[in-house]
């Protein structure tokens, strides 16, 4: 039995999902955070939360890397950890920190700071002649309209710094772009209570479908999992709007997307990871969006499961101990799966949501998941304001797409005025 550090995590699925995977292993977890009330709200009434399956919950700053390196060491000592893992991407490089500074297993830490800095990903990329698009840091106004004006419009504004596609807009003049920009410039403090940096990322808007390469690193070598696709709305932001795995290309566009990716991990000097890499498939070939160190986050880790057996949360607790994962793929009787949700488009309290009960006992369904009346609904800008999802399975082909998207078509949120 191994013991491992969990510094902070996620609110939503993986903060059930690597719980599990740790459990199912045989193994035990600490939980250090600086609120744990942050999580026990996402609860629903009633229940425990899996965070609580921790043998133990230390509380420290989190936010303050060089003091919680030394309370780390002391927790060490006394605690003894064989490794450390998180699946928030807005403490990466701190786990990264924590494991290098207790001699134990992880990426190089400059290495995942670099993931998690979409500016310091794009330079790196760019430098090591992996494909991306044209881009431009900004540190003010004056700067971004400049940068834009030299990029072209449509382009794309974001923020180097947060995550779930939050202030992520697409621009085609520059009286979007700068609406974006002063929206963006509102929001100096995340969720976690983490100052921003002022900075803004321009892109050059690249026109093709969207994939995620699915990755495992470990012992200096990377291995793709399988290639998942996108579909998006709610411009001009980029809201995900469901997935399937895996994705229905061609050999050769998977196997081009898949190489792209590596060529990313590669040139940023990524291991002891398991990444999530997006790629847009254009007309001049596979180009990166962005790189995250940690495992996919919308269920798509379920859906990999579902299709091939994998389960890249188990995969992600056995590369934090230093472990070769068993990727071996096994007969799950389904060809694709694919996931779907439900996003609003009003503000509102949600009073309830019709046709879950047809849907429920639809065939193919894997899962079905919805907020509970009650609850607070804001027009969705980004990946955080979902009102449930869909989950279906096809046994025949890349049929999972359709079955989960006609299934989501039978549900309709009634959400009414505050």
């Amino acid at each position: 039995m191994a013991h491992l550090l969990m510094v902070e995590s996620w609110v939503g699925s993986m903060s059930r999902l690597l719980p599990r995977a740790v459990r199912e292993a045989g193994h035990e977890f600490t939980f250090l955070t600086r609120d744990l009330h942050h999580y026990l709200r996402s609860a629903p009434e009633g229940t425990a939360h899996p965070l609580l399956a921790a043998r133990h919950v230390l509380t420290a700053d989190t936010n303050d890397t060089p003091a919680l390196l030394p309370f780390a060491e002391r927790a060490h000592a006394a605690l003894g950890f064989d490794g450390v893992i998180t699946s928030c991407d807005y403490y990466l490089p701190t786990a990264a920190r924590i494991a290098e500074r207790l001699g134990l297993p992880g990426s190089p830490p400059d290495a995942v700071e670099a993931a998690c800095r979409k500016d310091a990903t794009r330079r790196i990329l760019a430098d090591a002649g992996v494909p991306g698009p044209r881009f431009a840091v900004c540190a003010d106004w004056a700067d971004t309209a400049a940068a834009a004006r030299g990029i072209g419009y449509p382009l794309v504004l974001k923020p180097v710094d947060l995550c779930a596609g939050m202030y992520v807009r697409r621009a085609d003049d520059e009286e979007q772009l700068a609406a974006a920009y002063r929206a963006l410039a509102g929001f100096p403090v995340n969720a976690r209570g983490q100052r921003r940096v002022p900075v803004v990322l321009l892109e050059e808007f690249l026109d093709g479908p969207e994939v995620s390469v699915e990755t495992v690193s470990s012992g200096g070598a990377s291995r793709v999992v399988g290639v998942t696709d996108k579909s998006t709305g709610g411009a001009p932001a980029f809201v995900e709007t469901g997935h399937m795995f895996p994705a229905a290309l061609t050999p050769a566009d998977a196997a081009a997307a898949g190489a792209t990716a590596l060529a990313a991990l590669d040139a940023l000097g990524l291991d002891t990871a398991v990444s999530h890499t997006e790629v847009k498939l254009t007309a001049g070939g596979p180009r990166v969006v962005e790189v995250n160190p940690r495992p996919a986050g919308n269920r798509i880790t379920e859906l990999v499961r579902h299709v091939t057996g994998i389960d890249l949360a188990a995969a992600c607790v056995e590369v934090a101990l230093g472990r070769e994962p068993d990727l071996r793929p096994r007969e799950t009787g389904l060809r694709s799966a694919a996931i779907a949700f439900l996003v609003p488009g009003a503000a509102g309290e949600l009073e309830a949501v019709d046709g879950a009960e047809e849907v429920r006992g639809a065939p193919g369904l894997l899962e079905l998941q919805l907020a509970e009346p009650g609850r607070a609904v804001e027009a969705a800008v980004s990946n955080n304001e979902y009102l449930g999802h869909v989950m279906a399975g096809d046994a025949g082909g890349t049929g999972a797409r359709g079955r989960a998207e006609a299934l989501l078509s039978a549900l309709s949120p009634r959400v009414v005025g505050r």
